[in-house]
């Protein structure tokens, strides 16, 4: 495993991260959770990603349980705050009452005194961020958490918020950004900004939500066995921008690539975004330990200009054109629908 500092700060993550979205507290039971992060440990993987709201708050607990007993001081945990934990108006978004009781509760779950990174989950347009940031401000001033990030923020918010953090003293070190082949949205604004104030991308759905592992067959109807894309009646729901027959097609010309690197679809993905000289971590779902050895494979691995370039024709359908998603304003189209 090769490790990467997380943006210009001091701190080195495992360039590939364990997160548990969709999986810790709902998909997989403890035992195989626990599994999984101490399959993840073995394999080098120190960093752990996680939120108060994955799973109504199961996620942060489950993970709390399966790390019992490693030393703290060789993980990075980070975890986030923004979604809502409760039925209570105020157990939700960036005030300071929530981001302060959410602390609290996620060191709780998570059986630690501090996280390495606390992240805002989502901007919240209804708190001044002001309130935001002295709120994150307080809580690494108390030793809570060591640095703070953001997540799907655009590039005026992320500015806006490394002018206030450096005001109060405290690192806005990251963010995290959905990037991978098929959506590099961040390309033309958000990476030029981070590198210019010091931050770096935790980037999750490197896979993109398992399409790129190409078990998504062009024309097939019904959905892979465990698809998170797939109906009550087990067929595919094709209404998804990914799941588009030109985007399947094209993501099938992916495959010999795959092989000429000597990786599997999967880890060719991943190694594919941790080509970006600004990407700290890439973050990976696991249900499976099998499923992390393959991605951990992604690991120190150089992909040539030209392969990366063929990466690019590869995903250019002859018809509808290139199935890439690259305009900046898709992250504020996508906020919305979340």
């Amino acid at each position: 495993m090769e490790y990467r500092r997380l943006g210009t700060s001091g701190m080195y993550v495992s360039e590939i991260a364990y997160g548990n979205w969709v999986t810790h507290g709902d998909q997989i039971d403890q035992e195989t959770a626990t599994e999984c992060v101490r399959t993840a440990l073995d394999l080098g993987i120190t960093t752990f990603d996680t939120a108060d709201a994955y799973a109504g708050t199961r996620a942060e607990t489950a993970l709390g349980e399966a790390l019992t007993g490693v030393r703290r001081e060789g993980l990075e945990i980070f975890t986030k705050v923004y979604f809502p934990t409760g039925e209570g108006r105020n157990d939700r978004g960036l005030s300071r009452k929530h981001i302060m009781e959410s602390i609290n509760g996620s060191l709780r779950r998570l059986r630690t005194d501090y996280v390495d990174l606390y992240q805002a989950h989502r901007y919240d347009y209804e708190t001044p961020l002001e309130e935001t940031m002295g709120a994150f401000a307080d809580i690494v001033h108390a030793g809570k958490a060591h640095y703070i990030g953001v997540s799907e923020w655009t590039a005026d918010e992320i500015r806006a918020a490394a002018a206030l953090a450096k005001e109060l003293g405290i690192q806005l070190v990251s963010n995290q950004p959905q990037y991978n082949m098929l959506w590099r949205v961040i390309e033309p604004e958000i990476v030029p900004l981070s590198e210019e104030l010091g931050l770096g991308q935790i980037v999750w759905s490197p896979i993109a939500q398992g399409v790129l592992t190409g078990k998504y067959l062009p024309g097939a109807e019904a959905a892979p066995a465990e698809s998170r894309f797939s109906t009550a009646e087990g067929t595919v729901k094709a209404d998804h921008r990914y799941l588009q027959p030109a985007v399947l097609e094209r993501v099938q010309m992916l495959r010999p690539l795959a092989q000429e690197a000597g990786l599997s679809m999967a880890a060719f993905a991943v190694a594919w975004v941790l080509q970006n000289r600004n990407v700290s971590a890439a973050i990976v779902g696991a249900s499976k330990p099998d499923q992390l050895r393959d991605n951990a494979t992604a690991s120190g691995v150089v992909l040539e200009p030209a392969l990366l370039a063929r990466v690019d024709e590869a995903l250019v359908h002859p018809e509808s054109g290139d199935v890439v998603e690259r305009d900046p304003s898709k992250v504020e189209s996508f906020l919305k629908r979340v």
